[in-house]
């Protein structure tokens, strides 16, 4: 029993550790500006709080909306549609950072683009999007698109 202990502090340290470099290696992105967290949280199952939160994490135009330090609500929005999961629209909640964008499928009664602008101004973005299907969540690192990135990327061979 004692060694049962011993693995899940095992377990739990070398998840730290394997989670720290994974964060360093989203920050040092070749040209990123900007450590995003993407939260989708409330599925029905993991598999779809995956596919939901790398089809944010992964679309070009969220990458650069945030680049470009653009609040585009509607991108999160296009990819969480084009993820495959069926979600509640009429629940669909999404916070950058624990500022309330889409609440219940529609836009925020005292959403203030202003303020969701300037927030975008932060190295580190958090995005949360609770689906309501459920109580499985996912979360993935990624980091903007900017041009820097993209010269980089675009000159050299390997």
């Amino acid at each position: 029993n004692i060694n049962d202990k011993k693995i899940q502090n095992f377990d739990l340290a070398l998840n730290k550790v394997l989670l720290n470099l994974a964060k360093r290696v989203v920050s040092d992105g070749e040209g990123s500006s900007k450590f995003v967290t993407v939260n989708v949280k409330k599925c029905k199952s993991e598999l779809d709080a995956k596919q939901i939160a790398l089809s944010i994490a992964n679309s070009p135009l969220v990458k650069t909306a945030i680049a470009g330090e653009d609040p585009n609500w509607g991108r999160i929005i296009m990819a969480i549609g084009k993820a495959g999961p069926k979600i509640n629209l009429k629940k669909l909640l999404i916070k950058f950072g624990s500022l309330k964008i889409i609440q219940n499928g529609k836009l925020y009664q005292d959403y203030d683009e202003s303020k969701t602008s300037e927030y975008m101004k932060n190295e580190n973005i958090d995005l949360d999007v609770e689906i309501f299907t459920g109580k499985k969540s996912f979360t993935v690192y990624t980091m903007d698109f900017t041009k820097k990135y993209i010269e980089i990327n675009a000159d050299y061979r390997s």
